[in-house]
């Protein structure tokens, strides 16, 4: 599986390690920076990851920061990226199970390094169970981003 990875400063530590798990397993890694523990902005970064995978380029994407907060936020301004903030293996199932996530978030401050490996190990195990689920996900992307007009909106 093609795998976006990005990190900001404070995820970088855990993004070189996750890219070296990912590989290990098989997986084509592209890696979209942070290239240094040096402070850096976070979008700039994450917008290329997760437009790598609503895009199709990559099949999937990890994002990572400090807490993961803004990570995912900007993640999820993507249209077609569903990213699910991870804190526990249980997240990272349900993230999948659920919501079919293509994404995921982790803050290096909040799980330890194996906790993080375990979130990744399961999201990437996890299958999507559709069913009841399918018609909600299809829902997502039939509403407008905020600030985007809806069907039958004018356009100035």
């Amino acid at each position: 599986m093609r795998i976006a990875i990005a990190s900001d400063h404070a995820g970088f530590r855990y993004k070189q390690r996750i890219s070296e798990e990912l590989a290990s397993l098989g997986h084509d890694v592209v890696d979209f920076g942070a290239d240094s523990e040096d402070q850096s902005d976070y979008p700039l970064f994450i917008r290329p990851a997760a437009e790598a995978v609503a895009s199709g380029d990559c099949e999937r994407g990890v994002v990572l920061g400090g807490s993961g907060n803004g990570e995912a936020m900007v993640a999820n301004r993507v249209r077609g990226v569903r990213c699910a903030l991870c804190w526990s293996v249980e997240a990272a199932e349900l993230g999948r199970r659920h919501n079919d996530a293509n994404v995921i978030s982790i803050g290096q401050r909040m799980v330890s390094l194996d906790l993080a490996l375990a979130i990744v190990r399961t999201w990437l195990d996890t299958p999507f169970d559709g069913g009841r689920h399918a018609h909600r996900i299809a829902q997502f992307d039939a509403q407008p981003i905020f600030g985007e007009p809806s069907s039958g909106e004018a356009v100035h």
